[in-house]
């Protein structure tokens, strides 16, 4: 970023002068809300700053913003932004973008930008179904989903966002919710500072198309039995009163227990840092849908050489390595050259 001192913004600079058009009641609203509200809080600049999506409700996000953004081609937006992130490391790069977008025509670029660790801030809004185009079933729908494209349910396993990413050896994964800003600013602070890929799973209401399918877990009455907060270095208990708990078994997946029945000594202890992703992968697995009790919160936080800083580390030692060779005149020269002579 530029060393100038950051000006003093508000909400206000962030927000652009378009019309924000989705439908009344979506839980994009709540999430635009957040980065408005985040974005002055963290002395960004806008010039430094630029968001880019795909297709989708999620991906009008860059219209919203007063920076700089790109609204590219179906899941095409993590591709841009390796090559805008690659040449400019000194800009603060976002993608915006659905659970349509990201995992299905866009699947393969999102997991070549978390391998690299390319350093982009990733927030993959999940409603679990295709909003833009009017209701079909998305690579996040739950088996059996009926929907216009599925009529007879659908017979796809879905998709793990969280679990994808750290399969792909993500170096920041985490999951949020729109029904608690404050949990997903934190998280979205978090993700900001991390230098490297960071992903952000947010379950996202689709009131029209999907309406309540995080109901069971989000909804005010059912967050303390049903999310699973993983704060570093504190054991994993959730629950009224923190009775329940998670333990890491004998075959290394990670299962829900009362903490009266073992105690607390036994229960994992939250450890973002682990080298090793496969614990953050065993939470990721705990629960089987948004249903059950669902961890929330940062999974994976490690350090690692991000993809643009080690390609400019290249460019350097290229230049500064002797030798008869001319970039300038090569790409100058004719149709023709000699290798070797």
């Amino acid at each position: 970023m530029t060393d100038v001192a950051s000006p003093t913004t508000t909400r206000k600079d962030w927000a652009s002068d378009q019309e924000v058009r989705w439908c009344p009641g979506c839980g994009d609203y709540s999430i635009l809300t957040a980065v408005q509200l985040l974005m002055p809080e963290l002395g960004a600049r806008r010039e430094d700053t630029v968001f880019i999506s795909g297709i989708g409700c999620s991906s009008r996000f860059p219209y919203y913003m007063n920076t700089y953004g790109v609204h590219s081609i179906h899941g095409r937006a993590p591709a841009l932004a390796t090559g805008l992130a690659t040449a400019r490391p000194d800009l603060h790069v976002w993608v915006i973008t659905g659970d349509g977008d990201a995992l299905s025509i866009g699947g393969n670029h999102l997991l070549h930008a978390l391998r690299r660790n390319v350093n982009i801030t990733i927030v993959l809004f999940n409603n679990q179904i295709y909003g833009l185009t009017k209701g079909q079933y998305s690579p996040t729908s739950e088996t059996g989903k009926v929907t216009k494209s599925t009529p007879f349910g659908s017979l796809d396993f879905p998709y793990n966002p969280v679990s994808l990413a750290l399969g792909a050896e993500a170096s920041f994964v985490a999951r949020t919710h729109d029904m608690d800003r404050k949990h997903m600013t934190e998280t979205l602070r978090r993700a900001y500072e991390h230098r490297g890929a960071a992903l952000v799973e947010i379950y996202q209401n689709c009131n029209v198309f999907n309406d309540g399918a995080f109901e069971a877990i989000t909804s005010k009455d059912n967050r303390p039995s049903m999310l699973i907060p993983l704060e570093q270095a504190k054991p994993v208990r959730f629950g009224p009163d923190g009775a329940k708990g998670v333990v890491m078994d004998r075959n290394g997946s990670a299962a829900i227990v009362d903490v009266a029945d073992v105690g607390e000594e036994a229960l994992l202890v939250h450890d973002e840092g682990r080298p090793d992703p496969s614990t953050a992968f065993a939470l990721s697995r705990l629960a089987s849908g948004p249903h059950t009790p669902t961890p929330i919160g940062v999974f994976r936080s490690v350090e690692r050489a991000d993809y643009g800083s080690q390609v400019q580390d290249q460019l350097v030692a290229a230049a500064a390595r002797k030798g008869p060779g001319d970039l300038a005149a090569l790409l100058k020269s004719g149709t023709t050259w000699t290798v070797g002579a």
